[in-house]
């Protein structure tokens, strides 16, 4: 899509991802969020939810006929079969509203810079083509820290939080910046700031 540049925008849980992407949106970038997107090609009335409805059963509605989102994730937790299922239906509707959002936002001004938030991008091997890939980056330790610290969780929940997750060098691997989130706020923002006078750099040219 000429003109609009869209940064891919990853990390673990806790790895102060949404801190990054707040920063981005402060300088003008535009946020899309996958997680957010997700909720809405389900909702009453798309074709992703009479999808699950025909592949998985009422159980998994609500009795106004919203998605019972714990029904349908104890069916497709523990059965690799079923979840493919699941991201075979809800994967393409995100992705189809993500580059519609991404078309607005080009319209709307044909230099934009589009953060796209994809928690999982490693894990559903989203092929989205994106002008830059940035991974927010916190060990291992320093997550499950912010973790007990800010979300009340117990030490083996976020543990078993991160050990569900693709692994640090998995996201790593497909990086072309990493933001370093173990240190200060401060030391996080400046790089935040340095990635997005590149970014704009390169659209100036």
């Amino acid at each position: 899509m000429a003109g609009v540049y869209v940064i891919g925008l990853t990390g673990g849980i806790a790895s102060g991802k949404s801190t990054v992407a707040r920063r981005l949106v402060e300088h003008g970038a535009v946020h899309i969020d996958a997680d957010h997107l997700a909720r809405v090609v389900v909702e009453p009335g798309t074709d992703a939810l009479a999808r699950i409805r025909a592949t998985f059963g009422d159980e998994v509605l609500n009795a106004d006929g919203s998605l019972n989102r714990a029904a349908l994730g104890s069916r497709v937790f523990c059965d690799p079969a079923s979840l493919a299922q699941l991201n075979a239906i809800v994967h393409p509707a995100v992705r189809a509203l993500a580059n519609e959002l991404i078309r607005d936002a080009e319209q709307a001004d044909p230099d934009a810079v589009v953060v796209y938030d994809v928690p999982l991008l490693v894990e559903a091997a989203v092929d989205h083509p994106f002008d830059l890939i940035v991974v927010a980056h916190a060990d291992e330790e320093t997550r499950t820290r912010r973790m007990v610290d800010l979300r009340g969780m117990d030490e083996t929940d976020a543990a078993r939080r991160i050990g569900s997750q693709a692994s640090d060098a998995d996201r790593l691997a497909v990086a072309n910046v990493v933001i370093d989130t173990d240190g200060t706020l401060a030391h996080t923002l400046q790089q935040v700031d340095a990635l997005y006078e590149r970014v704009r750099a390169a659209l100036d040219r």
